[in-house]
């Protein structure tokens, strides 16, 4: 099997809930060995309810637990051992936790030269920087929830969406600081954080109104840029997205669905004609798209090669035939016994295998490996086991 890319990074996770589990996990399905740092009694994540109960059993993959008292000094120097040999930390904790506790990069790096020392936080640097924030704060603030939800009712996106790219990004920013690394053979601090990530995926709606000069629309009372770009009902009361992108796409729709006077209509000859005709165009589609049942409209979408989607469900997953005959999805055993597939790091590269190495770990399921590799003997395990310094 082709070596994974990051086969030979050792990485200390000092993580919780979201966004640092998943930067963690992206670097642990590259083949990073990822030693999850979390108390005695177990990360705190491990016990929410609600949404929250998925976090740990799908961000935790390929991971290995070291259970341990941070704060006490045995504990603490055997966190400095494993910073001598690691390439990099990852943390999401409060503002100001970490240097507080005494592993903050400044004192890190005087351990470690050469360590990759990731931050991520609520805010980059500015008068934001000491605030905590969360996934759905930022997603207010930043005007993310604004463009998601129906004029006057902000809605967050239906997933961790800023987390997860925070923690995108903060793996981009290590992937770039370990190849610095070989060039100068130094280490460094690469920060991100969830309000200038939500900032950027604003982008293009700053870059429509500074276009327009004009207040942006939530999406959801946009005019497309599309004349076709919208979710339909269907015959069998389901729901069905249809996309035409291209006057290609145009030409096609209407040949399958045997509409050749909508392609003879002059008022209908561009897409911009379309968009301007949407008052009594968009209904008439509508119409029509209701008399046929979702696998009709799906069988003649397929057969124009035109841009659709059936309306999903997160546990449609489960089955779905791309993911699963495309190897996207892992059978993974998570809370102990419960055997589930859960998706892959959505990456290809050549004929690199990103496999199921480790189902989430149990609280301290390897602490006594990590502290063996250490060069600590069992007796000294067990000690520290009874004085409560690790599980």
């Amino acid at each position: 099997m082709k070596q994974l890319p990051l086969q030979n990074i050792k990485v200390l996770e000092f993580t919780h809930a979201v966004m640092g589990p998943a930067a963690g996990l992206i670097l642990a399905d590259l083949g990073a060995e990822v030693i999850h740092i979390e108390p005695l009694e177990g990360d705190s994540t491990r016990r929410l309810r609600g949404f929250g109960m998925g976090y740990h059993s799908f961000y935790n993959r390929n991971k290995k637990s070291l259970a341990i008292d941070i704060k006490s000094e045995k504990g603490k120097k055997l966190i400095e051992q494993l910073v001598e040999n690691a390439d990099v930390l990852v943390e999401n904790f409060g503002p100001g936790t970490m240097e507080r506790l005494g592993y903050g990069y400044e004192t890190l790096k005087l351990i470690n030269p050469k360590l990759i020392y990731c931050s991520l936080k609520g805010f980059l640097s500015g008068p934001y920087e000491k605030r905590h924030a969360m996934d759905e704060v930022v997603q207010m603030m930043g005007g993310l929830a604004y463009m998601t939800g129906p004029v006057g009712q902000p809605l967050r996106a239906g997933t961790s969406v800023i987390d997860i790219t925070g923690g995108m990004f903060g793996v981009i920013g290590i992937l770039s600081a370990l190849y610095e690394r070989e060039i100068t053979g130094k280490g460094n601090f690469v920060k991100s954080a969830l309000f200038e990530t939500t900032a950027f995926l604003m982008g293009q709606h700053m870059a429509v109104s500074a276009l327009t000069n004009t207040p942006v629309p939530p999406m959801p009372d946009r005019v497309s840029a599309w004349s076709i770009y919208k979710t339909f009902p269907t015959k069998d009361n389901s729901l069905i997205f249809v996309g035409i992108i291209s006057e290609k796409h145009w030409l096609r729709f209407c040949e399958v669905f045997e509409k050749q006077d909508w392609l003879n209509d002059e008022r209908l000859k561009t897409n911009n004609d379309r968009i301007a005709e949407r008052d009594w165009f968009l209904p008439a589609v509508d119409e029509m798209m209701s008399s046929f049942t979702k696998e009709e409209i799906t069988k003649r979408c397929e057969k124009a090669d035109i841009p659709f989607a059936p309306i999903a469900r997160p546990e449609d997953l489960f089955e779905d035939a791309q993911l699963n005959e495309g190897g996207s999805l892992l059978e993974t055993v998570i809370q102990g016994n419960i055997q589930t597939k859960l998706p892959k790091i959505p990456l290809e590269i050549a004929d690199t295998l990103f496999s199921l190495k480790h189902n989430p770990p149990e609280i301290g399921e390897d602490t006594v490996e990590i502290l063996q590799n250490l060069g600590l003997k069992n007796d000294e395990i067990e000690i520290l086991k009874n004085e409560k310094i690790v599980f």
